[in-house]
């Protein structure tokens, strides 16, 4: 398949712009790599009106399922199909500006079932059913190299889409981590190992392995209060089944030295301002400590804005790193504040004079 890979990003502006001119794009891409929250995201943004998503997973669907069952009107004595329920009627799409009809797993569905795909994506209409005016057509599905149940699509049905080759980006996926309260242990380990959020190798045999979505499955895992008081076996293990075993030992014993760094709150409150000397060469630990420092932050600015409080903890992380971190992680945690948490506080009136003037000097250049 000849089509660019493209970062989420750089598809969701594709997408919109197909969805507004009403013209269906095939999102391809690997398992786990967030096609489907990414559809739903643009449905949600309030740029297509009023919208919501019918998600039919074709794979589990059979042709009568889309073209309806047959029955004889009585009063033609003909042979007539009876509405699919799991498509739109015209009294629910007329509630809505937008209706996505999103046919995932479209490659994955038998020929049968893509025949009758094929009817509604080409005429929008199937035996005696028309799609409503407002209902926009998107597809996704896996590719033939990644290890699922998948069928060639017919040449003309493939032709009735564009097609797009969506690829997994950290700057994105941390960007949505963020806003999707992504567990801080989670997205600060991944910040230090970037290639460890995606891991899917199609040859392998596992049937666990890393992904933006097998990720989220350990982020909740971390969120019950449960897991922490677990033996270090049962950890592994729990986390081993989203991620896999490799993984999940990488995870969990970087969790290990983690847990032995200081609390953010004891940093932004001023109570610690020293990291021990064995800690500070634990580079992952510090990525996951900075993670954590921004979303305490995050916290007390969603709470009250930048007020007194806010000023103090930023003024005693900044002085904690600078006095503790080197160059680089010192501006990986202005990066992490200022751009992915979008908190736009101001460097010359925000900071204390002396913090301000260290920044001024060294770390201008490198946080535009």
């Amino acid at each position: 398949m000849e089509t660019l890979n493209v970062k989420p990003t750089t598809v969701e502006p594709i997408l919109l712009r197909s969805l507004k001119v009403d013209r269906p794009i095939f999102i391809w891409g690997a398992p786990g790599i967030g096609k489907s929250e990414l559809v739903e995201g643009i449905v949600q943004s309030g740029e297509l009106g009023n919208a919501v998503t019918i998600d039919l997973r074709l794979a589990l669907l059979e042709p009568t399922d889309l073209r309806g069952y047959p029955f004889r009107n009585p009063e033609t004595n003909q042979m007539e199909w009876s509405p699919p329920s799991d498509l739109p009627s015209e009294e629910f799409a007329s509630e809505y500006d937008t209706v996505v009809l999103f046919l995932d797993e479209l490659n994955s569905a038998p020929p049968s079932v893509q025949a009758a795909a094929y009817q509604l994506v080409l005429n929008r209409r199937i035996g005696q059913y028309k799609l409503p005016k407002n209902v926009k057509i998107v597809a996704a599905g896996n590719r033939e190299t990644d290890r699922g149940v998948t069928y060639r699509m017919p040449a003309p049905l493939a032709n009735r889409f564009r097609h797009i080759n969506m690829e997994v980006n950290f700057d994105d996926w941390q960007k949505w981590a963020i806003n999707n309260n992504i567990h801080p242990d989670v997205i600060g380990y991944l910040s230090f190992s970037k290639g460890d959020l995606f891991d899917f190798d199609a040859k392998s045999s596992s049937q666990s392995f890393a992904t933006p979505r097998s990720w989220t499955f350990v982020s909740e895992i971390l969120s019950v209060d449960s897991f922490d008081s677990a033996g270090a076996f049962e950890q592994k293990a729990e986390i081993a089944g989203a991620i896999g075993e490799g993984m999940a030992i990488k995870f969990v014993e970087h969790r290990k030295i983690a847990s032995k760094l200081p609390n953010p709150d004891q940093i932004l409150n001023g109570d610690v301002k020293t990291l021990d000397s064995k800690l500070s060469k634990e580079i992952s630990a510090k990525y996951s400590l900075v993670v954590g420092l921004a979303y305490e932050l995050n916290d007390i600015f969603k709470d009250n804005g930048i007020d007194d409080k806010f000023r103090k903890g930023l003024n005693n992380t900044v002085r904690f790193a600078y006095d503790n971190f080197e160059p680089e992680m010192v501006v990986f945690l202005f990066k992490t504040i200022m751009k992915d948490y979008q908190i736009r506080f101001n460097v010359r009136t925000d900071l204390d004079k002396d913090l301000h003037k260290t920044f001024s000097d060294r770390y201008t250049k490198y946080i535009a």
